[in-house]
């Protein structure tokens, strides 16, 4: 353990996405002051808003699961989640459309769940899935406390008994053989494989432990905030401040102050910020660019495959659309070799069309309605460069369009009053590595103790946070990347700690546990091995 550093009392924390205010509200939980600095005019950061015409558009992530995670976040404040933010539980957390013409509507409740399987591929496929919601949710105990909610300091702390049990669970085999065990139906794999993607790996490479995301969706539920899901980070940004944080809107770091190893103050385009402190959530080349070096590493980072968002406001909507859909074409292997191998952007793509107005139809003009429509794309160093996306995004938001038509989106194109298309190269602008909101992949060895470290060696008081760093890339592992950042200044938490099964949200028979800081003054003294 290296040696403790003096009082970090005054923290700064750099970007206020959901990884950084988690990581403020933590810190002043701690007795912390906490100053916040965004580059952006209010909170969210890739969970972000635009107004376009009367139609409220979320950026970014549309799907939220495990609240409880950001409830431990407003409870470190004094507060709770529910008191800030109206969660509304989603039924069906999906509905699933296939190029055959058949749908499956996604149910979190096990009995309504095995009733529509059974109604949509027969008993056999009931009982599958049956095994595969058990095998799930086993998956998900395992790993949680001492995996995915913990700070890794070397790649020996891997070996406790809950290795022993993943192992034994099947967690280091392939994630689409493993869904094959229980789902023989290839349409019902789907649902519980595509969830990889967003981890960077195609299924049929995707360690099965990755399933854990289906446990996410699947299992422990879905839920939308009223006010869309930039109503989030915005609830918590009010509750940090309301507990003391300061917060600097509009503010863009330009460099770290050092003396010795450590960070003295933070330097933006206005001001000088002294700090004992500071947490760094921006994407890594931001964050390794303001350190003033990236981390070695013996093999380069890959990055996940990115996406092409196509937001639309609409005079009109098709009543086959649930909130979430998944619209699959006839392609799936070929799908996951243009996305990660060939470079080429799907050319039988499989989509979530989000239809929030369906649950708040005050996110757009009465009798309107807004579609967010995420297609996965190559990310630019796979596939088109951010200058080639010039040309591309034009020809590829008629495609998607003609794709939704041909799915049964009957008119789409005249119905559109406004619209927005985001692309790789728009990823690019904002500081995302490789074009992608995604960051790292998920290989294995891009996982766990091998994934850049939250720890920044020869800095004793600069911490990483956000999707780019432990444990990931999704909101429910970036609100505990914000945490275990706090952990790193505050203390560890108290060993044991369980994240509970039951993942509902406050109000609803939530348990949040969350640890009690310790009463440490300084970076948590972990060995430095590397960012």
């Amino acid at each position: 353990m290296s040696p403790a550093a003096p009082a970090a009392d005054h923290v700064v924390v750099v970007g206020a996405g959901l990884a950084g205010l988690a990581a403020a509200c933590h810190l002043i939980g701690a007795g912390r002051s906490v100053t916040v600095v965004e580059r952006d005019d209010a909170p969210g950061g890739r969970a972000g808003r635009i107004r376009r015409g009367g139609y409220l558009f979320d950026t970014g992530p549309t799907v939220l699961t495990m609240p409880h995670l950001a409830d431990e976040a407003f409870r470190a404040v004094g507060t709770s989640l529910r008191e800030h933010v109206e969660l509304l539980p989603l039924q069906p957390a999906y509905r699933a459309r296939f190029a055959d013409g058949s749908a499956l509507d996604v149910h979190t409740d096990a009995q309504t769940m095995e009733a529509e399987v059974e109604r949509f591929a027969g008993p056999r496929e009931a009982a599958g899935y049956r095994e595969l919601r058990h095998w799930l949710t086993r998956l998900y105990q395992v790993q949680m406390r001492r995996f995915i909610d913990t700070n890794f300091d070397s790649p020996w702390q891997l070996l406790n008994p809950d290795l022993a049990r993943l192992a034994a669970l099947g967690g280091f085999g392939r994630l689409a053989p493993r869904i094959g065990r229980h789902l023989r139906d290839e349409r019902l794999r789907r649902v519980f494989s595509f969830q990889s993607l967003y981890a960077g790996v195609a299924p049929g490479r995707a360690l099965a432990a990755y399933a854990v995301i289906a446990y996410m969706d699947t299992v422990a539920g879905v839920w939308f905030p009223r006010g869309g899901m930039h109503a989030l980070p915005r609830a918590m940004a009010a509750a940090a401040a309301a507990a003391g944080a300061g917060f600097r809107y509009g503010s863009t770091v330009v460099c770290l102050e050092r003396s010795g190893h450590r960070v003295t103050a933070v330097v933006t385009d206005r001001e000088r910020i002294p700090c004992d402190a500071v947490v760094l959530t921006p994407d890594l080349p931001v964050t390794y660019r303001l350190l003033g070096r990236a981390p070695r590493r013996a093999v380069p980072l890959r990055f996940s495959p990115s996406a092409v968002v196509l937001h639309l406001g609409t005079d009109r909507t098709w009543p086959q659309l649930a909130h979430h859909t998944l619209s699959f074409g006839h392609a799936w292997s070929q799908t996951f070799d243009e996305l990660t191998r060939t470079g080429r952007v799907m050319t039988d793509p499989s989509l979530l069309v989000t239809r929030a107005t369906s649950t708040d139809p005050s996110l757009a003009p009465a009798g309107r309605h807004t579609h967010y429509v995420l297609a996965p794309a190559p990310n630019t160093v796979v596939g088109p460069d951010a200058a080639a996306w010039g040309d591309l995004a034009p020809q590829y938001r008629d495609h998607l369009i003609d794709t939704l038509e041909q799915r049964g989106l009957t008119g789409i194109a005249g119905a559109v009053e406004e619209e927005l298309i985001v692309t790789p190269a728009d990823w690019a602008a904002r500081g995302h590595a490789a074009g992608t909101p995604f960051s790292a992949a998920h290989t294995f060895a891009q996982t766990g103790p091998f994934r850049p470290r939250n720890l920044v060696r020869g800095l004793e008081n600069a911490v990483v946070a956000g999707c780019g760093t432990t444990p990931g890339v999704g909101v429910p592992t970036v609100l505990i990347s914000g945490k275990l950042a706090a952990a790193r200044i505050t203390g560890t938490p108290r060993p044991g700690h369980r994240a509970p099964v039951d993942a509902r949200p406050a109000g609803g028979g939530a348990a949040t546990g969350t640890p009690d800081p310790l009463p440490s003054s300084s970076i948590a003294g972990a060995a430095h091995v590397g960012p």
